[in-house]
């Protein structure tokens, strides 16, 4: 499988990237970094993550990380994994 970063991805990260530097670029840096490791390691169990419950379809899965929800799209056709973008994680009561 090959992972493939949308935009809207790039922008969501550099606006987060941004707001954590202001208080520290190591831990800016950090986040990114142990982002990255994550993101990657979606090729080994592509489903392994629950359901997104911001999309109604069952390819589309949230990787939680450290407080932020990363929804990504699989598609088994094209042996893709889509990262569609990076938001902060808020409760729906």
């Amino acid at each position: 499988m090959q992972i493939v970063k949308d935009e809207r991805y790039y922008l969501d990260l550099t606006e987060i990237m941004d707001f954590i530097a202001r208080d520290s670029v190591q831990r800016a840096i950090l986040f990114q970094t142990d982002l990255d490791i994550s993101i990657d390691n979606i090729i080994n169990f592509p489903l392994k993550y629950r359901k997104s419950i911001y999309f109604d379809s069952e390819n589309i899965r949230g990787l939680i990380f450290k407080g932020y929800v990363v929804p990504y799209e699989v598609d088994m056709n094209s042996s893709t994994i889509t990262i569609l973008g990076i938001v902060k994680w808020k409760a729906t009561f």
